[in-house]
């Protein structure tokens, strides 16, 4: 049962976030509205994580799984990819430089961060 109240809940913030998609003026993806609810709702203490826990572990489990029809609709557009593959080896290129760049820098914000506040007390 509690599966299924967790299924539940994670369906039904997917189900509002389309609602909201529908009622916004510009476009905007259901799936991150979904996630900005769900992580306000937790900072909110309104859901609490255990309450959302062990769906959320299973999905992260399997997420290769949920990767395999976009893959398989990729093989498609084939043509397209081999027409436009140097410019996606350089999209690719510049923002993994750009992904390890912003890591890199958020982690020693958080750093000092922690240090300061261990000052701190």
């Amino acid at each position: 049962m509690k599966i299924l109240v967790q299924i539940g809940m994670v369906f039904g913030l997917y189900w509002l976030s389309q609602c909201i998609e529908q009622i916004l003026p510009f476009p905007f993806p259901a799936s991150v509205i979904s996630l900005l609810l769900l992580l306000v709702l937790l900072v909110l203490r309104v859901i609490k994580l255990e309450q959302v826990r062990e769906k959320a572990d299973f999905m992260l489990g399997n997420l290769a799984f949920f990767f395999i029809p976009v893959s398989v609709s990729i093989m498609n557009y084939i043509d397209v990819i081999r027409e436009n593959a140097v410019a996606f080896l350089v999209i690719c290129v510049v923002s993994t430089v750009l992904t390890f760049g912003a890591t890199a820098w958020a982690v020693q914000l958080t750093c000092r961060f922690l240090n300061k506040r261990k000052e701190g007390k």
